[in-house]
């Protein structure tokens, strides 16, 4: 008897991952994959350097086309909608472009929807000029409010044949901005900042914590201030935005404590949320985040329904809770496993770090684990922080640099906790050594002990991880 297809829900990272592998493990299985836009399987982290310019084309940010993923044998539908699924009889409502609807069987299922960009409590948000930055239309529509009235067509900004030329008919008659707000200091925020500025506008930026990037703790935050500021960008911090207010277009943006500020475009990245609407009327049960609960395979508390990407929690390397970090990495590697699983051979899809790195003009930042003290207490640790100064290569080497990195551990076991790294030179791929030990459960005496390499063009003798960990021993045995 032929098994009834595995469907996907959601082409990008989790969904197409999850496809070809099991494609590729079990050639015989009908793989099904419905996306409901006409974008699959693109570099959404790459959409802020589209829009300043770095990168030409949108269709540069595509991992793989829809021709290529018919070649893997794999059943592609775009533009088609799943509004519902019935777990009792294994069959999710599709609805095509043309509005026709129809059931389609499954054996296995992955809901692989993603998230959406949290617009709340901003008032005003659905105006004209007011952006957030969550796909690849997002981006094409900036991209066409930025340029000269008329200049931004689907042939320059290389949309393809997946860019609808609709979504730049707003902006055919509009004037370029000048001033833009950005609300939010987040990865978003920080990088659409530089975006900006690189188009030579009056960026100002509005985060309700004391420091961008919060969730890097005050160390990063810090020098990403500094840097912000020293490349023209006014931060406005401390301040909540309450309203963005205009006629035709925004024209003005107001905060809770009498902050205003005259704008002509607004981007707004205050975070993103789980998008699992398609699962709230099955049994599929949610986590404490909000997310699909999952177990370490990926599947769901209904049986042959699998969540993976930015809808779904995963299980926390540091405390053994499951979480929801939505990284692409998590995506990826999520998907690929279910994949494999649901072809037969099962395999986790993998602990979680919540490791990141993020570019702020020439600082880099890295973070990993857990950083804030009351996370770690929250998760039963009595956190103990250092923070150091040090050199990226010998200092007597050309291009050192400053670079500053924060570990914490657990007082009573020592065990590494989470850490985070700020420098120009060469920094964000150091938090990958910090990630690696949080993957062992390595103590901080074990992270000071280990063998990294040094020549004097890479590293001092003594890494900037390496005397970080030393430092945070020393307090440790205080």
């Amino acid at each position: 008897m032929t098994a009834e297809p595995f469907v996907v829900v959601g082409g990008d990272a989790a969904g197409l991952s999850a496809a070809s592998k099991c494609k590729r493990e079990a050639p015989d299985r009908e793989v099904v994959v419905f996306e409901k836009g006409p974008w699959v399987s693109y570099a959404h982290c790459g959409t802020p350097y589209f829009v300043k310019g770095e990168i030409d084309a949108l269709t540069d940010l595509l991992s793989l086309s829809p021709d290529e993923v018919d070649e893997r044998g794999i059943d592609l539908r775009r533009e088609h909608e799943v509004t519902g699924i019935d777990t009792s009889e294994r069959t999710v409502a599709v609805r095509d472009a043309d509005g026709d609807r129809r059931d389609q069987p499954y054996g296995d299922l992955l809901v692989a929807t993603g998230g959406h960009a949290l617009t709340a409590p901003v008032d005003g948000t659905g105006l004209p000029g007011v952006f957030s930055l969550h796909g690849m239309d997002d981006a094409a529509a900036i991209r066409a409010a930025l340029e000269p009235a008329g200049e931004a067509t689907v042939e320059s900004l290389g949309g393809g044949d997946f860019l609808d030329p609709g979504v730049l008919e707003p902006y055919a008659d509009w004037a370029p901005p000048e001033t833009v707000a950005i609300v939010g200091g987040g990865y978003v925020g920080v990088e659409m900042a530089e975006a900006f500025t690189a188009h030579g506008l009056d960026v100002h930026l509005f985060q309700r914590g004391e420091h961008v990037l919060g969730p890097f703790g005050e160390a990063v935050g810090e020098r990403v201030d500094a840097e912000l500021r020293d490349r023209g960008v006014t931060l406005h911090l401390g301040e909540t935005v309450e309203r963005l207010v205009g006629d035709e277009r925004v024209e003005r943006l107001e905060c809770a404590g009498g902050t205003a500020l005259d704008v002509d475009l607004a981007l707004v990245g205050v975070g993103v949320r789980p998008n699992v609407g398609l699962v709230a009327d099955t049994p599929v049960e949610l986590g404490d985040s909000g997310a699909v609960a999952v177990d370490d395979y990926g599947r769901t508390s209904v049986d042959g329904v699998y969540a993976a990407g930015d809808c779904a929690e995963a299980r926390h390397a540091v405390t053994g809770a499951f979480d929801w970090v939505p990284l692409g990495l998590t995506a990826n590697r999520a998907g690929r496993a279910i994949g494999q699983t649901v072809a037969g051979d099962p395999k986790p899809t993998g602990d979680i770090a919540g490791t990141a790195v993020v570019k702020a003009f020439d600082q880099e930042a890295g973070r990993t684990g857990l950083v804030d003290r009351e996370r770690c207490e929250a998760a039963g640790f009595d956190p103990v922080s250092e923070t150091v100064t040090d050199s990226s290569r010998s200092s007597y080497y050309p291009g050192a640099a400053e670079t500053v990195v924060t570990l914490t551990a657990d007082r009573e076991t020592g065990r590494l906790l989470g850490g985070t790294v700020v420098g120009t030179d060469r920094a964000a791929v150091r938090i990958d050594t910090v990630a690696t030990a949080l993957e062992g459960d390595m103590t901080v005496a074990e992270v000071e002990n280990l063998d990294l390499a040094y020549a004097p063009p890479f590293s001092p003798v003594w890494d900037p991880v390496l005397t970080a960990a030393k430092v945070l021993h020393g307090s440790l045995d205080d």
